[in-house]
């Protein structure tokens, strides 16, 4: 058996488009926790979010699809808010 430090970097993707039927947001220490009363709607956090874990309807941002989200907190660093309070602020997944 080969060592963690011989084996080639990378992963496999057994299948094109295969990423919906695995949900990766189990075990994020961190979620993101949408303010709509702050929400300017400029859709950076859509535009950031490396997982598409932004809901979008009507051209309007809506909630989080916890089912993805790996709690990064790219949406909330990126979120200008309104007059300077963020509409996306990060919270122990605990909570």
């Amino acid at each position: 058996m080969k060592k963690w430090n011989e084996l080639v970097p990378g992963a496999v993707v057994l299948k094109a488009g295969s990423s919906l039927e695995f949900k990766t947001g189990s075990w994020r220490a961190f979620r993101p926790v949408w303010r709509e009363e702050h929400c300017i709607q400029c859709m950076k956090c859509w535009m950031f979010c490396p997982d598409m874990s932004v809901k979008v309807e009507d051209g309007k941002r809506k909630e989080f699809n916890y089912d993805y989200c790996k709690g990064c907190g790219i949406c909330a660093l990126e979120c200008p808010g309104k007059k300077g309070i963020k509409a996306i602020v990060m919270e122990d997944e605990g909570k």
